[in-house]
């Protein structure tokens, strides 16, 4: 094998010193996630905790003063693929879209040897109507599947800084997805608790509840604007607990 000369091996050693500091870097701050990510090293991060406390109830507005109150993170810019490409795959062979439409609607009709919803009714959560669902190109979007946190107030509230997997999660758990009626799912878009609510009224609290359940759950924040407009709702049902939250 032929000798390296004295300047290839100094360019070897600067390489290997290099990525040695850069991984160090990675490793030490948490907020590099993204840059690394983007070359490929998401996979040697730790997993990114926010400041959180142990909550001893599972009343909503117990759960929610557990919670961090930070302002926005701001220093990498969202993009949905962070979280996910497309719906995965549940236990039973279903995408997750079709899993929560069988979950939310009523009287389901499946398409044949096929786990695709064909139809059903919802009773929206978000407007209080009942909404007749048909699968078809100029019919399906009247029931849409939000994410009750949306993505990009997750990612603002400590989601970039948790690993791809971990945000994953957040994308494809049922605990962060309802069948809502499309036009609200459209009204809200990637608003917080603080600038849009159901106009249902009887189901604000469950609203609210779900997302601290969710925030708790993923060690997400709040804002202070956020937090306080979570208050105000659960003033008014102060026994509303939190979903799926059992074994945190």
């Amino acid at each position: 094998m032929a000798r390296l000369t004295r300047y290839q091996a100094r360019r070897i050693s600067a390489v290997v010193v290099a990525a040695l500091a850069f991984g160090a870097f990675v490793l030490l701050n948490p907020k590099a996630y993204e840059y690394a990510s983007q070359l490929g090293f998401s996979d040697k991060l730790p997993d990114y905790k926010a400041e959180q406390s142990k909550a001893d109830s599972t009343l909503a507005k117990d759960v929610l003063e557990n919670l961090a109150v930070k302002d926005k993170y701001t220093e990498q810019k969202y993009y949905r693929k962070a979280f996910y490409d497309s719906w995965g795959m549940t236990a039973s062979g279903c995408n997750t879209r079709e899993a929560i439409l069988a979950r939310d609607l009523k009287g389901v009709v499946y398409k044949s040897n096929s786990c695709k919803v064909e139809s059903g009714t919802l009773e929206d959560p978000y407007t209080g109507k009942t909404i007749h669902f048909t699968r078809g190109q100029d019919t399906s979007s009247a029931v849409q599947i939000d994410h009750v946190v949306a993505l990009s107030n997750a990612w603002a509230s400590g989601a970039a800084l948790l690993t791809k997997e971990k945000r994953y999660e957040v994308s494809q758990d049922p605990l962060n997805l309802l069948a809502v009626d499309g036009p609200a799912n459209q009204e809200k878009s990637d608003q917080a608790a603080d600038t849009w609510l159901p106009s249902n009224e009887g189901f604000k609290c469950q609203y609210v509840a779900r997302q601290i359940s969710v925030k708790y759950k993923y060690k997400l924040w709040v804002t202070p604007a956020e937090k306080l407009a979570m208050q105000k709702v659960l003033a008014n049902c102060p026994e509303e607990p939190t979903r799926g939250l059992e074994n945190q």
